[in-house]
């Protein structure tokens, strides 16, 4: 069988099983989001969490800032890749779902880590004093340049973004954005693209993770 007839499930089964298992309370977590609530696959899931944690794991962030929290679950995979002492911030606008994160963060241990901040990202940001080695993007796609404007200053040189959604189920090809979510996205990517400061590359890990370098001020 030649492989550009296989589906996206089956290559998504294959990298889930070539991968490190997901552990029992994130399978809880994702079960839960995926029976109460309408969007679950806003989840980030078992790869890319694992991805997070590994990324963490390997850069060794001391403060982290996440932007869009849902039900926790890319929280907690980044959470368990920080040495003890690090910090999480991570914000959240529908606080609908801010109960289910709390839940889970005590349940993993993680509540004394993860701060979590119920909100506008772009009104809870300036109040959270400090630099960050590390964000993740994961927010209202409609603000994604803006974050990118306000937290730029308050990354550490040598610090990194990343950015989810950034393909935005391919809609970013589009000639003429025909929403303001895809606006969104295409301004974010066109202006990391344009800006010299980054080292940055666009990976095609489920809907797109951008990966950002921050090189000089």
């Amino acid at each position: 069988m030649e492989a550009s007839t296989f589906g996206t499930n089956d290559l998504e089964e294959y990298l889930l099983r070539h991968s490190s298992a997901e552990d029992s309370l994130l399978y809880e977590l994702r079960r839960h989001t995926h029976l109460t609530n309408l969007h679950p696959r806003m989840l980030c899931g078992p790869t890319q969490g694992k991805l997070l944690e590994l990324i963490c794991f390997m850069f060794k962030p001391s403060r982290v800032l996440e932007i869009g929290t849902y039900t926790g679950y890319s929280a907690i995979c980044m959470a368990k890749g920080l040495n003890l002492g690090a910090e999480l911030h991570t914000i959240e606008i529908n606080d609908e779902v801010c109960d289910t994160a709390k839940e889970f963060f005590t349940k993993a241990k993680l509540d004394k880590v993860i701060t979590l901040h119920q909100g506008d990202a772009l009104d809870i940001i300036p109040k959270i004093e400090g630099d960050f080695d590390l964000v993740l993007i994961d927010g209202d796609k409609r603000q994604y340049p803006q974050y990118l404007k306000v937290i730029l200053p308050r990354v550490r040189v040598g610090g990194i973004i990343l950015a989810d959604n950034v393909l935005w189920g391919g809609k970013v090809l589009l000639k003429q954005p025909d929403d303001s979510f895809t606006k969104g996205v295409v301004d974010f990517n066109k202006m990391v693209a344009e800006n010299d400061k980054l080292d940055k590359v666009l990976l095609p890990l489920r809907d797109g993770l951008s990966i950002i370098r921050k090189q000089f001020e």
